[in-house]
């Protein structure tokens, strides 16, 4: 019977020296905070949810465990009126964005995508009937 040697355990390697970064990746304490402020945003109009649908209704009840999870996360306090401001200024200016966006989209199409290779013909937008 051939003899076994027991084999030594496998040893990690490390980089070489300079190879590996000084620091490891961080969380972003500002981004927390403001995701904090959006989650007691949230939690506001979830509470107006309960309220509206009713704590007994399938949908009050969703809202009830969605509350329930939400507030062990968020510190009391994390959401300030000027925050509340905030997050509505936000929210206004994206949709003006993309609201400025479908039209531009909406406009292109209606004009056949001019020199986009279409032949001139217009394009027809889901949901239209054809002329």
């Amino acid at each position: 019977m051939p003899e076994t040697t027991p084999t030594a355990a496998p040893q990690q390697q490390q980089a070489p020296f300079g190879a590996s970064p000084a620091t490891g990746p961080t969380p972003n304490k500002g981004f927390e905070a403001a995701a904090a402020q959006r989650l007691g945003i949230v939690i506001k109009q979830l509470e107006e949810l309960v309220s509206l649908a009713g704590a007994t209704s399938e949908v009050g009840q969703a809202a009830l465990k969605m509350l329930n999870i939400g507030v062990k996360l968020v510190p009391a306090g994390a959401v300030s009126p000027a925050s509340q401001k905030n997050n509505i200024e936000q929210m206004a200016q994206k949709n003006a964005q993309q609201n400025m966006q479908m039209q531009a989209l909406k406009q292109q199409r209606m004009q056949g995508g001019a020199g986009g290779g279409q032949g001139g013909a217009a394009q027809q937008m889901p949901g239209q009937a054809a002329a």
